[in-house]
C-alpha cells in the first residue's frame, strides 16, 4: 500500500536536510530558509538569538498569513522569549518551535493536509 502523501504540483516539499543545507521540491539552498507552499527563500539570518518579530515579516505581512508558523531551530529544540511568541502571535501565526528535522517532517505532514504552513528553519550541519 502506497503511503506517500499527495503534494499538489507545484508546492514546496522538503526532501532533505543536513550538511548546513535543505533540498526543496529538487532545488538545494545552503543556510537558513523559509518555506511556503508556493515558494522556497533564502532566510539571512545568523541563528535563533537573531530571531525577531522583523526577521519574520516576510511571512506575518504576507496577502494570506500561514495559521502555523514551524520554527526549526537546528539540531535541537532552542525556545524565543514569551514576549517574541506573543509578538508573532498578534501578527496571526501560532508559531510552534522544535528541531529542523521534526519542523520539515511536520511542515511536510501539514502541506499534504492542505493547511496554510510555513516553516522557518536553521540549517543542521
Amino acid at each position: 500500500m502506497d503511503v506517500t502523501p499527495l503534494i499538489p504540483e507545484g508546492r514546496q516539499l522538503i526532501e532533505a536536510y543536513g550538511d548546513g543545507a535543505f533540498r526543496i521540491t529538487g532545488v538545494r539552498y545552503v543556510g537558513a530558509v523559509l518555506v511556503f507552499p508556493e515558494e522556497t527563500r533564502l532566510w539571512d539570518l545568523a541563528g535563533i538569538e537573531s530571531l525577531t518579530p522583523d526577521a519574520l515579516s516576510s511571512v506575518t505581512d504576507r496577502e494570506f498569513v500561514p495559521e502555523i508558523l514551524l520554527l526549526g531551530t537546528g539540531a535541537r529544540t532552542e525556545f524565543i522569549l514569551p514576549s517574541l511568541r506573543a509578538a508573532i502571535r498578534e501578527k496571526g501565526p501560532v508559531i510552534d518551535i522544535m528541531d529542523t528535522g521534526a519542523a520539515c517532517r511536520t511542515y511536510n505532514v501539514l502541506l499534504a493536509e492542505g493547511r496554510r504552513v510555513a516553516a522557518a528553519l536553521f540549517p543542521v550541519d
